[in-house]
């Protein structure tokens, strides 16, 4: 009990509203310890009252005595005491509506009509003193209204209703204070809006703002169910995957606006703002909402609404320090604890420490310290630290770039650009709205926001202009630039990797160019990891399906593999992934994408079609695919099977035979893959490999396939057979087909001379497709393709070392003696180099001065002499082994 009657001294000494409450609840003092372990149960009276209205001011009035005692003698803590005092305005609201509506309507069904917690009674984190800010919101099919009153004339009346019940003061007190300026347009809107409204403006007309606001969003009285379905309806606006990142700005422009407004109660000190100063309340709860805002879209473990658990999910997910995370929460639990010290002495919704000394002392010694300065040291440091965290989230030194032609010269030969009058005429090109994106007032807003941060890091980077001219070249094909440009501002980081993008890789420049939105997906956690397994990109890429038409499923999948796609080749450019790591990273993206456009391609057809009993689709790769290794822009190697007799027909309502049933599948999962769309294209696919090439029908059957192999198939068609990998179908058909190739590889097939053949090709193709340039490591003498020869030529004349990856299969034919193991690195080098060119240099021209570094580095070469003395040397090895491989006589 000690600790009960110190708190109760301290009530009676420094709290004059409690001191009288303490007087005037006697009773309920008496039996304290024992109310205190409910206090929402114990505040109600004994009886119930005839007036829920006046019981509803007692029962808060007991409520403000039992919480400020069970906080101040630490019984309860933070936490216990915001749900509490919550939960009781969650209670008063429902008894409220539900009073309002039988006081019109006696014998109705209170319903149709709800109320949606915003701010602090939202993520129940209320004040000790403070208002409420719902939206009231009405169903006009299901609201009870009298006879011959109009449905919106009775909601009006309702909501009317239930604030005076909430707010008029009388002998007993008030309930609540509410704030109806949250819902949408309030200086033009009644109390209470219909749902479908509502819906309709936050679809459509809400400001950004608002966007912040539904985090802390909650269906807390009234017609819960109506309430969810109207958050259901309006998820999408608060959580995009997407984010508009104009919404961040204005964000964070409120919070300078309020040190603007409030800058008497910026200064630390007595008279200091806790809730809107500089490191103060709104801070925490700005910084918390601007991180759940940026990735809550992608990561629904971040739509919590209470700070508290924002700051733990965020720190669990490591976008956000944890360190830092810890320190604002618990500085968070004290600054909201002394603003509840400042309102519980005369029951004032007030934030502010006060300026006279007497009375700082007083809130002090409410809270147990000595005195107003013992107060001011407990927090100085805290709200110091707030303040500087916040700071570096949003840093106000960025001012805009002068629009002085010499000023701008200056700046730009400070920012390490070597020409800067080029520069300078790029940056007025786009202040001259030359660019459609450009010529809104919002994009030129967005772009001087973000030039300064975009001038910073192109001048850390290798190549400034470069990178300036491509983004030119990249503002010239955006239909809008705001996004990007805001995206830019609210990610600083981001400016750095786009300049490193746009220095080194003219590849994904172009893919930006046509879809700027990729660049969103480089702010996600995991953007620059190993791309995850095939099993968790196939969830991602099904996440939502359900009810998804089919054309949604490709739309989505088609985006998602151009995210991951623009991902993996950002990491060889922010060299933060070995290219081998990459390339197996894009075949696992690929093999992801069959499976789930297969899938849905097959469900789709088999409406009209059916499905043909005991047979199924399978598809085999070949190539790259097939060897699980790509580059940005391979091609997929791709062979349609289908099991099952061939004779069959399809069970659907538009039967098909099964040739003709698989060969339309077949045509339309190619399709899929390859057709370009708004949401992008995939892959070229290239069915050439198929059995009688492109003469022949587009899927065959496995005895058909096994037929061919065994009997007509060339000696490059074998070779191509050596990388086989089947990609989508059902165990038992992947294990029929590797039987097949196994039999094939193992010697089921016409005997011929392998090397001689090979020679044979590979002279035609050095004929038909020579090497693009002189860096080609893949069509160059000594290249890839002279490797792949000897590798595959080993492979069938001794019928051994078969592996689909072409490293492993190396490895097995020079543990066999059958090639030098010198042929391991040069793989591992000309894949890296092949890998990294492909976004670097496509051409297979030397590299910009700028990026050959970077080759370099992705090369693990010291520098670019090394890389071009290893390219040399490799090619010689492998040219070496290919001569001596098509030389040698078959055993």
């Amino acid at each position: 009990m000690h600790d009960l009657e110190t708190a109760l001294d301290r009530a009676r000494k420094h709290a004059p509203f409690l001191a009288n409450l303490i007087v005037r609840e006697a009773p309920l003092i008496e039996r304290l310890d024992d109310a205190l372990v409910d206090p929402l149960e114990a505040c109600r009276p004994p009886e119930a009252l005839e007036s829920p209205v006046l019981q509803l001011r007692i029962e808060r009035r007991r409520l403000a005595l039992l919480v400020a005692l069970g906080d101040l003698s630490g019984r309860y803590p933070f936490e216990r005491v915001v749900t509490t005092l919550s939960d009781f305005a969650d209670r008063a609201l429902d008894i409220a509506i539900r009073t309002a509506i039988l006081e019109r309507v006696p014998d109705a069904e209170p319903r149709g009509f709800t109320a949606i917690a915003l701010g602090k009674q939202g993520s129940r984190e209320l004040n000790y003193s403070s208002d409420i800010d719902p939206i009231l919101l009405y169903d006009p099919d299901t609201l009870p209204h009298r006879e011959g009153e109009a449905v919106e004339d009775s909601a009006r009346r309702i909501a009317q209703r239930v604030v005076q019940i909430l707010q008029t003061r009388d002998g007993e007190g008030y309930v609540l204070r509410v704030d109806l300026r949250l819902r949408p347009s309030p200086e033009a809107t009644p109390p209470a809006l219909p749902v479908s409204a509502a819906i309709s403006y936050y679809e459509s007309q809400a400001l950004p703002w608002e966007r912040a606001a539904f985090i802390r969003a909650r269906a807390a009285a009234g017609d819960l169910r109506l309430g969810e379905e109207f958050l259901t309806a309006i998820r999408p606006f608060v959580w995009r995957r997407s984010l508009d990142f104009g919404t961040i700005g204005e964000i964070r422009s409120i919070t300078r606006r309020i040190r603007d407004h409030h800058s008497e109660g910026q200064r630390f000190g007595p008279g200091y703002d806790l809730k809107r100063g500089r490191g103060g309340i709104r801070e925490i709860e700005f910084f918390a909402q601007v991180h759940q805002l940026i990735h809550g879209g992608r990561e629904p473990d971040l739509r919590v609404p209470a700070t508290l658990d924002a700051l733990a999910a965020l720190a669990d997910a490591q976008w956000i320090d944890r360190d830092d995370a810890k320190s604002l929460a618990d500085i968070y639990r004290l600054l909201r604890t002394i603003e509840h010290r400042t309102q519980m002495v005369d029951d004032r919704q007030t934030h502010i420490l006060p300026e006279k000394s007497e009375a700082l002392d007083n809130v002090a010694q409410l809270h147990g310290l000595e005195d107003g300065k013992a107060l001011l040291d407990l927090l100085a440091p805290r709200v110091e630290r707030v303040g500087t965290i916040y700071d570096a989230l949003d840093p106000e030194g960025g001012a805009a770039l002068p629009q002085d032609a010499d000023r701008l010269t200056e700046k730009l030969t400070d920012a390490a650009f070597a020409e800067p009058d080029q520069a300078v005429r790029l940056i007025e090109k786009w202040r001259a709205q030359r660019y459609p994106a450009l010529r809104s007032a919002a994009a030129q807003s967005a772009l001087e926001a973000a030039l300064p941060g975009l001038v910073k890091a192109f001048g850390q980077s290798a190549d400034p202009q470069a990178a300036l001219r491509r983004l030119d070249t990249l503002l010239a094909r955006l239909p809008s630039a705001i996004n990007f440009f805001r995206l830019l501002e609210a990610q600083p980081g981001l400016a750095d990797l786009l300049s490193a993008i746009l220095c080194h890789a003219p590849t994904l420049a172009d893919v930006l160019g046509r879809r700027v939105e990729l660049l969103d997906g480089l702010i996600d956690a995991t953007a620059l990891k190993p791309m995850p397994g095939i099993p968790a990109l196939i969830a991602e890429m099904r996440e939502g399906e359900a009810g998804d038409d089919y054309q949604a499923v490709l739309d989505r999948v088609r985006k998602l593999v151009g995210e991951k796609r623009f991902a993996l080749g950002a990491q060889i450019i922010a060299a933060a992934s070995d290219p081998l790591i990459v390339a197996a990273g894009y075949a696992r993206v690929a093999e992801a994408a069959i499976q789930v456009i297969a899938d849905a391609t097959i469900a789709e057809f088999a409406r009209a079609h059916g499905r043909v009993p005991d047979s199924e689709l399978v598809v085999l790769a070949l190539g790259r695919m097939g060897g699980g290794v790509l580059t940005h822009a391979s091609d997929l190697d791709l062979i349609f099977l289908f099991t099952g007799d061939h004779m069959a027909e399809s069970d659907g309502k538009k039967p098909l035979g099964a040739v003709l049933y698989y060969n339309r599948l077949a045509q339309r999962i190619s399709g899929a893959l390859s057709v370009a769309t708004a949401a992008g294209p995939l892959y070229p696919v290239d069915t050439r490999l198929r059995p009688s090439g492109a003469q022949g029908p587009l899927a065959v059957s496995l005895e058909g396939f096994r037929k061919y192999q065994q009997e007509s198939a060339w000696t490059w068609e074998h070779m191509a057979l050596t990388r086989a990998r089947p990609v989508f179908g059902s165990d038992a058909a992947r294990e029929a087909i590797r039987a097949i190739v196994d039999a094939v590889l193992a010697g089921a097939r016409p005997d011929r001379d392998i090397a001689a053949d090979a020679v044979t090709m590979r002279d035609e193709m050095r004929a038909h497709k020579p090497a693009v340039g002189p860096l080609d490591a893949k069509l160059l003498d000594g290249g890839l393709v002279d490797l792949e020869f000897a590798v595959h030529v080993q492979q069938l004349r001794y019928r051994t070392g078969f592996d689909p990856n072409l490293g492993k299969a190396i490895e097995l034919l020079t543990a066999a003696d059958l090639l030098p193991s010198t042929l391991c690195e040069a793989y591992a080098f000309l894949t890296r180099m092949l890998v990294t060119l492909r976004l670097v240099a496509p051409d297979a021209q030397p590299p910009a001065e700028a990026s050959r570094g970077l080759v370099a580095a992705a090369l693990n070469q010291p520098d670019w002499d090394a890389v071009l003395a290893s390219f040399d040397a490799t090619r010689q090895e492998v040219s070496r082994c290919w001569n001596a491989v098509r030389q040698a006589e078959e055993e």
